[in-house]
């Protein structure tokens, strides 16, 4: 079976919204409010070497799709298959670059992709997808990176959902504030 991870940043009270920019007041956190140390982000570099499939949610598909075909650090992401869950795309695929991307309708369609052949599928953003992930017991690993700021507003990572115990398999903590955390969910 595949491995199902959510990768993300995150804020100390667990808001995911908007780190790069966005409509969110405070759009841009990661980069705005918080010093950049180049060792925090070594593990998004691990992530597109580990990575399989890319999975978003519509919102974030979105969000994505019109700038990382054009990125040249993301030329390994955009390589990859591609996934997006929607209720409301229309057809069995969606743009992406040059190329495509395959619109899933549920839960159970990320439940058949995640028994098929392949590395491991990781989730971007996609803070309520996540949500729904987690609730449907689909999420195998998280890897967060917690940066040292309360926005107290904006989509959180974790909300209503059962309780789930987790093995904390990486951590590490940088000179900025940032702590990265690897979690396994226990089964």
């Amino acid at each position: 079976m595949r491995p199902l991870v959510i990768t993300t940043f995150l804020t100390l009270d667990g808001v995911m919204e908007a780190p790069g920019g966005g409509d969110h007041p405070h759009a841009g956190w990661t980069f705005k409010d918080v010093a950049f140390e180049e060792a925090a982000y070594e593990i998004k570099g691990r992530e597109m070497q580990q990575a399989g499939a890319l999975l978003l949610g519509r919102r974030s598909y979105e969000e994505f799709a019109p700038v990382w075909p054009s990125m040249e650090e993301f030329t390994t992401y955009n390589a990859l298959p591609k996934y997006v869950v929607s209720r409301t795309l229309e057809g069995d695929t969606v743009p992406w670059g040059e190329g495509e991307v395959t619109v899933l309708r549920s839960l159970d369609d990320v439940a058949a992709l995640k028994e098929t052949e392949g590395g491991e599928i990781h989730v971007h953003g996609s803070a309520h997808l996540a949500q729904e992930l987690a609730r449907a017991g689909l999420v195998d690993r998280y890897h967060l990176l917690v940066f040292p700021l309360l926005l107290g507003s904006g989509k959180r990572l974790f909300g209503e959902g059962p309780k789930t115990a987790l093995r904390l398999t990486e951590h590490a903590a940088y000179a900025n504030g940032i702590t990265l955390q690897v979690l396994e969910v226990v089964r």
